[in-house]
């Protein structure tokens, strides 16, 4: 069975964008990006790995959130997805953002200039590699053991995938809010579909699921 790079459940405001500029450990989605706004849709679903009272809705929503780690076998993610440091690596110590139990449970290979050891947290390894997408994309498909492979992003390394014709299935999740300014995945989705048919599927949430797979 061949196996997929999938993006899941990425998340842009309805004017495209998924991130704010000037990243920082206080605000990683950038300085004016509220990432509630964002990521309610699925917060609110039961299935939400973080809730800590229960409830939460069920039906489309909440079948996103609970598909998110059906068969994936490792991930691949930008360097800014594991932390806000640019250029040489200042601080071993600090091991990203995703705290001592990681929500990932597989290897993670970490795209970035800069490479260091890999180091292993909870069930999760992170490699961080230097390499263009297609080889990044082999060793990730090692790692997977047959299973998928999730490009997990941010924009810049979605783009970066697309544009090199590796993404094979795409699930955007597009919340009702504006952003203006940021880090912009499309400016119409419109632009997949000389690559990829598309389905729009509304949720009662009022976030917008586009659904893409390659042509």
């Amino acid at each position: 069975m061949e196996q997929l790079l999938r993006v899941q459940n990425f998340t842009i405001s309805s004017d495209g964008v998924a991130a704010g500029e000037d990243q920082s450990l206080e605000r990683p989605f950038g300085h004016h990006i509220d990432p509630g706004k964002l990521f309610s849709w699925a917060g609110s679903t039961a299935s939400w790995p973080h809730r800590t009272e229960p409830g939460g809705s069920r039906g489309l929503d909440d079948y996103f959130t609970r598909d998110f780690q059906h068969n994936i076998g490792a991930e691949i993610m930008g360097r800014n997805k594991f932390g806000p440091q640019r250029g040489p690596w200042q601080n071993h110590e600090w091991q990203g953002w995703w705290g001592d139990e990681p929500p990932f449970h597989t290897p993670v290979f970490v795209l970035t200039h800069h490479t260091r050891p890999s180091i292993t947290l909870s069930d999760t390894t992170f490699h961080f590699v230097d390499d263009d997408p297609a080889g990044v994309l082999a060793q990730a498909r090692k790692a997977a053991q047959g299973k998928d492979v999730r490009l997990g992003g941010g924009v810049s390394t979605i783009r970066e995938f697309l544009d090199a014709g590796l993404v094979d299935t795409l699930h955007v999740a597009v919340a009702p809010v504006k952003l203006g300014s940021g880090l912009r995945l499309w400016d119409s989705p419109d632009e997949l579909l000389d690559r990829f048919h598309m389905d729009i599927v509304p949720s009662p949430s009022g976030v917008t699921h586009h659904l893409f797979w390659r042509k």
